[in-house]
């Protein structure tokens, strides 16, 4: 398992520092006017390469890349240009953190509790209602486009409800409708994956063999089909985790959430390049360590996982 562990950790770590490289790169083909919080059309030439030259970017791209992992090691995502002009980024961002965080768990939590129980009605009562309510569900939440159905909910459920249609940190009922949006595509997901390997499970020579001794439906059921079921349902976390993240920046814009999701819209569309980086990153950052932990996950389940080759092997 420690072997495991650490060739994850060294993969994960490659990949972040090629998705870092990349985005960096991407950047540095944007437009000039992202750097510029002055009208860049009133600026001259000179202006503009005196500008450009103070914050380094008229450097050869490797001595700007070595700049930037620099100041990174340090904790240094360099400072707004457009938005809050030379303020810190990590000041910035420091007070939308915990409502970008909060969102994201209340949604990963809402979707591992009522998704992995929805999956285990389905398969239990499979073709009748339960399965067949939700085979309907996750038929919406895969088809419909989400915007579609945020704004569903946003408009209609919050009338019919009587509950806020914007979010305020002081009304606590005004969390519910956005934490729902955000989960209900991972509450598919789950649902559906754990149903297709229950059955799955079902069928296997070893449950007849559980069942041929004697053992109940229920004994059955707990020890051996669920457990085993959750090895490949463990590989969905990632997805949830990515799914989280995509949707957060949308339902955090649509609800007005002071979060990190809306703030990244707010920094494309006024062309604050360096947010865009440190946002880009930070969100990277988070989905390599959600694939990450989605294959420890995997390992601790399923203990025959190994991806060391052993002596003989070919």
């Amino acid at each position: 398992m420690f072997r495991y562990t650490l060739n994850r950790i060294s993969r994960s770590i490659i990949t972040l520092f090629v998705i870092i490289t990349i985005v960096f790169l991407l950047l540095r083909l944007m437009p000039i006017e992202g750097y510029f919080a002055e009208a860049f059309d009133l600026l001259t030439d000179q202006q503009i390469e005196e500008q450009l030259r103070a914050m380094g970017l008229l450097d050869p791209v490797h001595v700007q890349l070595l700049n930037f992992y620099r100041d990174l090691f340090r904790g240094d995502l360099g400072r707004s240009i457009i938005i809050r002009r030379n303020v810190p980024i990590t000041e910035i961002i420091a007070p939308k953190i915990p409502y970008s965080v909060y969102f994201g768990l209340v949604s990963i939590f809402l979707a591992v509790t009522i998704g992995v129980p929805l999956g285990l009605l389905m398969a239990r009562f499979k073709g009748k209602f339960p399965d067949k309510f939700g085979l309907g569900y996750v038929a919406i939440v895969q088809s419909v486009p989400p915007p579609v159905y945020f704004l569903f909910l946003q408009i209609y459920v919050t009338s019919l409800l009587s509950l806020p249609m914007l979010f305020r940190a002081d009304n606590p009922v005004s969390w519910i409708i956005p934490a729902i949006c955000m989960s209900m595509g991972g509450i598919g997901t789950y649902a559906m994956w754990m149903r297709r390997f229950m059955l799955d499970e079902v069928n296997k020579d070893y449950v007849k063999l559980a069942r041929a001794k004697g053992l109940k439906n229920t004994k059955v059921m707990m020890r051996h089909i669920i457990r085993n079921a959750f090895v490949p349902l463990s590989q969905q976390l990632p997805v949830h985790i990515l799914m989280t993240i995509a949707g957060s920046i949308f339902v955090e814009s649509l609800f007005g959430i002071p979060g990190m999701g809306g703030f990244l819209i707010q920094a494309i569309q006024r062309q604050d390049n360096t947010i865009v980086q440190a946002l880009v990153l930070i969100y990277s950052t988070v989905g390599v360590m959600g694939l990450f932990l989605g294959d420890l996950l995997m390992g601790l389940f399923d203990p025959r996982i190994k991806l060391v080759k052993k002596e003989g092997a070919r």
